[in-house]
């Protein structure tokens, strides 16, 4: 590990003044936790500015710097799982220079993009895929004839995600150099639940029998000639007598070395252990215990409350999420997810069969307020979005009411379940699509783009899109209470548009006039009412119509589109497979001969604020009324 050229304990460092990741190797532990001391002051002064995960950063500190002193990225290849936690990898991979720009517009990525820097192995923003990636990593190693490594560092909180086993079970039968950090912090963004974290406090308790396992190697590995052949003896040894004297761990019955638990804020203890695991030269698991919000005491007394924090000024102080689930409703700011979440407490409690359940994001979907009222209805399924559908699809077929809450970019991973487990058999049961639309800063693998045209594929679904508080209430009692078979509600980040009349309608709202029909859903209204209104006071009409059901689609589209030269669809989500495209198809199917534009999200949407990759797609009402000006000059020549 290159301790032989360890630096002057006298000498004082820097990110600013180390060749990184390189030097990393050569600084001693003093000269470490000046290091980590400084990095910790970086993150609490860069996240508070830029908004981000800082609890979850500030924990992986000692552990990020472990990874890059016993591994050599990117020749060896660190995969982090979600990678929200990956900003210390960053500092430590040469970015310090640039990371006031975190999650800002032409910035740095608040997650791994191997665009931005080789030791960015693996694009990572969705949880328990770790494994698998940092697996297959290492099997392309091993037919390639390099000894390379690949670790793959996976929160507790992804040990809720079925895909983790399916990495752990086909990689356990190999001999590849994989090696998973285990980082247990107790935490996921909604605190764990279920026999995962009671199994994690099970195995915690040996961490002696493995401090004094190392002990016994580490002196033995010093004799000379024949230290590394007593080494190995003594794991093969070991690990007979601790199969048959020891109940095995889970990692370990799946073919893993399991090392550990260690404190992960030990770096002695982290080099160490680090080292043995490379020694074994096959899948090997290292549980490491880390304390979320380190160095912090804010984010160490309320690790969820800082898990994600929003862009806030120094002189006004980091915007507070009151976590109290006797009394929820205190210091939360009205939004569409406290809207929807306080809407289906309201109902359950007039109808006993509707339940609510999350893949661990209660608080980000405004289910604080159901769980508070109904606890016995409310389920935490943790990061396991397909088996939270099926799930519903389960009590929907027994008679209950469920309602899944989940972000737009997560639903995507349980496009199977919609399917096969509900939308086949017509099973009622309510997706409330969070973050629908452009979520802004957290980039590419956040945005809420892709719901519509996936949703859109399923035979027999209904989606509405409301644009208002009062019409997401009513879509939602629609849902419940009236509509049958798979139903979701899409709404976005954030509160309500202000100083704007918001159709309330549950089908449709055209207020005619002029040659040009601009059609809309959602958001969006609002930025195209604002367009109408600024044309009016040029003189200019155009009409406007304003879905809230937006699939399937209603024959009353297509009829007042026919009394128009010119249809502007504006849609914040993807142009391909979105409603703008179905309109456009269903136009042409009639015969209908008028101008056809359909503005919406080309591709990948990258990070900025909301409001600046609405810019980018062209979906501000100035760019909107432009747009109706240049149509309406195209039609007049």
């Amino acid at each position: 590990m290159g301790k032989d050229k360890q630096q002057s304990a006298s000498d004082s460092v820097s990110l600013r003044n180390l060749r990184l990741p390189e030097d990393l190797k050569t600084l001693n532990y003093t000269q470490c936790g000046e290091l980590c001391a400084e990095i910790r002051r970086m993150l609490i002064d860069t996240v508070l500015r830029t908004g981000g995960h800082l609890a979850s950063n500030l924990g992986v500190v000692e552990l990020t710097l472990a990874l890059h002193r016993n591994f050599r990225s990117p020749y060896d290849r660190i995969v982090w799982d979600v990678g929200h936690q990956a900003y210390v990898h960053k500092l430590l991979t040469g970015r310090g220079s640039a990371f006031d720009t975190l999650r800002q517009e032409g910035g740095i990525s608040g997650f791994p993009k191997p665009a931005e820097s080789p030791h960015d192995t693996f694009v990572t923003g969705h949880s328990s895929t770790a494994v698998s990636a940092a697996f297959g990593i290492a099997e392309a190693f091993r037919m390639q004839g390099k000894p390379n490594y690949a670790v793959a560092v996976v929160g507790d909180g992804a040990m809720t995600g079925g895909m983790f086993y399916e990495g752990l079970n086909n990689a356990g039968k190999t001999k590849s150099n994989l090696i998973v950090i285990l980082n247990d912090n107790e935490q996921a963004i909604s605190k764990n639940v279920g026999a995962i974290a009671k199994y994690l406090n099970r195995i915690r308790s040996s961490t002696g029998y493995v401090k004094a396992k190392w002990s016994v190697e580490r002196v033995v590995g010093k004799t000379p000639v024949i230290g590394d052949q007593l080494v190995r003896g003594l794991k093969n040894t070991k690990d007979r007598m601790r199969r048959n004297l020891v109940q095995t761990t889970i990692f370990e019955d799946m073919g893993f070395v399991y090392l550990g638990p260690v404190d992960g804020h030990d770096l002695a203890q982290l080099d160490e252990v680090l080292e043995v695991a490379k020694s074994y030269r096959r899948p090997v698991v290292v549980h490491v215990r880390t304390v979320k919000g380190k160095g912090y005491a804010p984010a160490e007394d309320n690790p969820g409350e800082y898990h994600g924090v929003p862009r806030v000024s120094q002189k006004n102080g980091i915007s507070r999420i009151h976590l109290d689930e006797k009394n929820p409703e205190v210091s939360i700011d009205e939004c569409y997810s406290t809207v929807f979440g306080n809407a289906l407490t309201e109902f359950a409690k007039e109808d006993k069969r509707i339940c609510a359940v999350t893949a661990a994001m209660k608080y980000g979907t405004g289910l604080q307020f159901f769980y508070a009222a109904h606890p016995e209805r409310f389920f935490d399924v943790g990061i396991a979005e397909q088996h939270a559908v099926t799930f519903c699809a389960a009590l929907a077929s027994m008679g209950m009411l469920p309602v899944f809450a989940v972000y737009s970019t997560f639903l995507q991973r349980s496009f199977d379940q919609i399917i096969h487990d509900a939308a086949i058999a017509q099973t009622h049961l309510v997706l409330g699509v969070d973050r629908a639309g452009v979520v802004g800063e957290d980039g590419e693998t956040h945005q809420g783009l892709f719901d519509v045209p996936m949703l859109t594929a399923i035979p027999g679904i209904k989606i509405y899109s409301p644009a208002s508080y009062a019409c997401l209430t009513e879509c939602l009692k629609t849902a419940l209470f009236h509509d049958k078979g798979v139903v979701a509600i899409r709404y976005p980040r954030g509160r309500q548009p202000e100083g704007v009349t918001l159709p309330d309608s549950l089908t449709l709202t055209h207020i005619p006039g002029g040659k040009t029909l601009v059609i809309t859903y959602g958001r969006i209204a609002a930025e195209a009412m604002k367009a109408r209104a600024m044309l009016l006071e040029e003189g200019i009409e155009s009409g406007m119509l304003c879905l809230t059901t937006i699939f399937p689609l209603s024959e009353e589209i297509f009829s007042a589109a026919a009394q128009y030269d010119n249809v502007i669809m504006l849609e914040e989500g993807s142009a391909e497979g979105g409603i703008g495209e179905k309109i456009g198809a269903g136009l042409l199917a009639r015969g209908w001969q008028g101008g056809f534009v359909c503005r919406a999200a080309e591709g990948f949407v990258r990070q900025a604020t909301v409001e600046r990759c609405l810019l980018r797609i062209g979906l501000t009402a100035p760019q909107i009324a432009e747009l109706i000006k240049r149509t309406e000059q195209h039609d007049a020549t």
